[in-house]
């Protein structure tokens, strides 16, 4: 009976754990991204997740680890649909409405509030957390382009671009569809709206498109 009472109770454990994790996450993320790595405290992650240091470091050994967890866990929920969609292009009859829908979604991506915050928190703490920051690097922006380089590669393949540098193509890509409005976002701090991403992204799609479409 003891056996059973037991099996019985550790779904419910295992949920009462995963609950209190996700806790721990989200406070870390809120304020990591608002007072950075440096300016956050183990104590003050336990207390806004109303968890018990015990708790905390059951779950997490040390802040490092905390914080690596927390930035693979936000490039894993936006960078992994993304990818989805650059693989779905390499099938496209109609290359240029592909690409056009492409850059608007990948614009919109790297675009997120969240996205933002943690590309200006990652890029402040390269100094400091250096493997941290190139695994960022490998697992989100790295990650997407060499994505859109086998996508480029297979559109050359199949004669619909001209493409003798599929890496350089995607980075080429990539700048010149959300380039501008990322540099405005990140470093002037400005809410670019919904209908100049669209434009800025339709217009860097046409230039990328003039240079590597089949003539």
């Amino acid at each position: 009976m003891a056996d059973v009472e037991s099996a019985a109770a550790e779904p419910r454990s295992e949920t009462r754990s995963a609950r209190k994790r996700r806790a721990i996450l989200d406070a870390a993320t809120a304020l990591f991204l608002r007072n950075g790595y440096r300016g956050t405290t183990m104590d003050e992650i336990a207390a806004t997740a109303a968890v018990s240091k015990q708790t905390l470091y059951r779950h997490f050994s040390d802040k490092e680890r905390l914080f690596r967890d927390l930035v693979f866990g936000i490039v894993e929920g936006t960078a992994a649909p993304f990818q989805a969609t650059v693989q779905a292009v390499e099938d496209t009859e109609d290359v240029a409405r592909s690409l056009a829908e492409l850059a608007s979604a990948y614009t919109a991506a790297v675009m997120q509030p969240e996205v933002l915050q943690l590309r200006r928190l990652m890029i402040g703490e390269a100094g400091r957390l250096p493997e941290v920051a190139r695994a960022y690097y490998d697992a989100a922006p790295g990650r997407t382009l060499a994505t859109l380089a086998a996508c480029f590669r297979r559109l050359g393949g199949r004669g619909l671009l001209r493409v003798d540098d599929p890496e350089l193509a995607a980075s080429h890509f990539a700048f010149l569809v959300f380039g501008m409005p990322l540099d405005r976002a990140m470093f002037r701090g400005e809410e670019v709206d919904r209908a100049e991403l669209r434009r800025i992204a339709d217009a860097g799609c046409r230039a990328f498109l003039s240079l590597y479409r089949q003539p």
